[in-house]
């Protein structure tokens, strides 16, 4: 029987009970052997529910590094320590997936690329929305040349009122940002996987902080509190690639816009174009008249049947589970992950100077 490699979970909040825990408990190739967390408690939930008899607990991660029987590590902190915590797990010998964004400046993103090469560890990052049925799909169209030479492309982020009220995402300091560095990534790493443009060469930013002020405010999980709202409201970014291809970048979490959409992108190529707002739509040229494609992404071949379908957080941990044990590259490369996090610090540092900001000068 082959050997089940030895998962641990540092950080048994949110994101890892939504998205970690039950995707990884559907693989039969893994055991999930330790949880951590700076509140015991959630790391003994996580570990009834999810962990072997003997799941070890831990409130200090370094500790749970000294296990030399871990194999892989998942980290799912506030930003501000994901570079920290995923460059001691790599140098503890351990594969590592860390949550978006990669971290919370371009400097750690960098440390921690250096530490994957440096150890010969894996190290990925959690941009599940690759991951999804149509982006998957539209990934192979573009990689097809369908599309031609992508030169001009918008990464969307959008929503309308609904600001995360819990946890640190309105503290600046342990985020980074807001909507642009939450959102807004997932919308980035989208759109530069399908266009395969890794060069920025500048960029230009704007930030708002407009609507956190408002008191009582209309708000998908309830009205936040201003004096907390630390971070920006919305933000937007135009980005210029080497090779001369633009793209446009909008993220917000309150804004007063009715097309509302995250982790989508719309691409226009020489041959094609393709966009996610009606689900995902090919429109392009043939015999001098223009079409339009929705393509049909439902399982279900028949009636009584609705087929079998692997959620985009499934898909994600399975690939990534695969890639260690068959020894290949994990799908979200560390490398595109660090240009992520470069153009979005480009971005805030853009908006607070009022100046482009240029790469490699």
């Amino acid at each position: 029987m082959t050997k089940k490699l030895r998962v641990a979970i540092i950080g048994c909040g949110g994101i890892a009970k939504g998205k970690h825990l039950p995707s990884l408990a559907k693989l039969s190739q893994i055991e999930m052997v330790a949880f951590c967390d700076i509140e015991e408690d959630r790391a003994v939930e996580a570990a009834s529910k999810y962990g072997t008899e003997d799941a070890a607990i831990y409130v200090d991660y370094q500790e749970l590094l000294k296990d030399e029987t871990i194999d892989v590590v998942h980290v799912c902190t506030p930003n501000d320590s994901h570079a920290d915590i995923t460059v001691a797990a790599l140098e503890a010998d351990k594969h590592v997936m860390c949550e978006k964004p990669m971290a919370k400046t371009a400097a750690d993103a960098r440390r921690m690329v250096e530490a994957a090469k440096r150890t010969g560890k894996k190290l990925t990052i959690g941009y599940q929305n690759r991951f999804r049925t149509d982006s998957q799909y539209l990934q192979k169209v573009c990689e097809r040349g369908d599309l031609g030479e992508i030169y001009y492309a918008k990464a969307h982020a959008i929503r309308r009122r609904a600001v995360p009220t819990w946890g640190v995402f309105l503290d600046e300091e342990k985020q980074g940002g807001g909507p642009l560095i939450d959102i807004g990534t997932h919308a980035l790493d989208l759109t530069l996987w399908m266009m395969n443009n890794y060069k920025p060469k500048a960029v230009l930013g704007s930030t708002f902080h407009k609507l956190g002020q408002k008191k009582n405010a209309a708000n998908a999980w309830g009205s936040w509190d201003p004096e907390k709202f630390k971070v920006e409201d919305s933000a937007f970014g135009y980005i210029t690639m080497e090779n001369g291809a633009t793209i446009m970048l909008e993220s917000s979490w309150a804004i007063n816009m009715l097309q509302t959409g995250e982790a989508k992108c719309t691409l226009c190529g020489t041959e094609g174009g393709a966009d996610m707002w009606d689900g995902l739509r090919i429109n392009g040229e043939d015999f001098s008249k223009l079409y339009t494609n929705h393509i049909n992404l439902d399982a279900k071949g028949v009636d009584f049947y609705d087929g079998e379908t692997e959620s985009a957080a499934e898909l994600e941990a399975r690939l990534w589970i695969e890639s260690i044990l068959k020894d290949t590259e994990p799908v979200v490369k560390p490398e595109e992950a660090l240009v992520v996090t470069e153009i979005l610090e480009a971005i805030y540092k853009s908006a607070q100077t009022g100046e482009a900001v240029y790469f490699n000068k």
